[in-house]
């Protein structure tokens, strides 16, 4: 029985988060350079953007390129940002009604870069299905340290009280403020780590680890997840009996 079968649409997780993980490895297997990973996961990212609005998923969330991957060889990041500009199908987003945003420390990324990203935003804001959102120049820490500041910056003038910042304050200065936070974390490629990757947001999500790499993870892969994460009972600290 196909994994799709299995799946209860009554309880389609509102938000799914991914680290798509692999590509360069998945090169490596096939005797080809890095990037040549890259266009893979390219690919994969537009047909699982697809399969996931055809679920009823309400955001799905790209970890696309962190903070640290300025860190990498010079190629690979120019390489990267050229594909970043060839993957922006807005004719995509426009025919599956799909909003776009985008999460990270922007002004980083090339002003080329930048220009193709605010008019995506801006062209599919009135679109009402599922929200694409990539995480560009993202890292948790790096988010969670711009709204330690904004918000200190605002005691300081007087605007609030420490006594008044709470968990949802905190979030509302987030760049992830426009949604719910995930509840459920896939990664691929076999590692099982966060990688700096929504940590605040994720402190209650389902976490999911494939070792399939991201060019190979398909609509049953996809699936799957979704099944293994109704199968799960999502307490919130409290006990099964207080849920049930």
């Amino acid at each position: 029985m196909s994994y799709i079968e299995q799946i209860d649409k009554t309880r389609i997780p509102q938000h799914v988060a991914i680290i798509m993980d692999g590509n360069g490895r998945w090169a490596k297997q096939r005797g080809k350079e890095r990037t040549y990973g890259h266009h893979a996961g390219a690919e994969t990212v537009q047909k699982i953007t697809e399969d996931a609005a055809r679920l009823g998923i309400k955001y799905l969330t790209l970890y696309t390129f962190s903070t640290e991957n300025w860190n990498r060889p010079q190629k690979e990041v120019s390489a990267l940002m050229n594909l970043l500009l060839d993957s922006i199908e807005e004719e995509t987003l426009m025919k599956n009604n799909l909003r776009f945003q985008v999460i990270g420390d922007f002004m980083k990324l090339p002003a080329d870069v930048q220009a193709s990203l605010k008019a995506c935003i801006e062209h599919t804001v009135h679109n009402t299905g599922m929200c694409l959102v990539l995480a560009l120049s993202y890292s948790s820490r790096w988010e969670i340290t711009e709204a330690a500041r904004q918000i200190a910056a605002q005691v300081k003038a007087g605007e609030i009280s420490p006594e008044q910042i709470t968990d949802e304050y905190i979030s509302s200065h987030l760049s992830t403020n426009f949604m719910p936070d995930p509840d459920l974390l896939i990664r691929t490629g076999g590692e099982i780590r966060l990688s700096n990757y929504m940590l605040w947001q994720c402190a209650y999500s389902e976490l999911y680890f494939c070792d399939i790499f991201w060019p190979d993870f398909d609509n049953e892969e996809l699936y799957k997840a979704i099944c293994e994460y109704q199968q799960r009972e999502r307490r919130f600290g409290k006990t099964s009996e207080q849920i049930s």
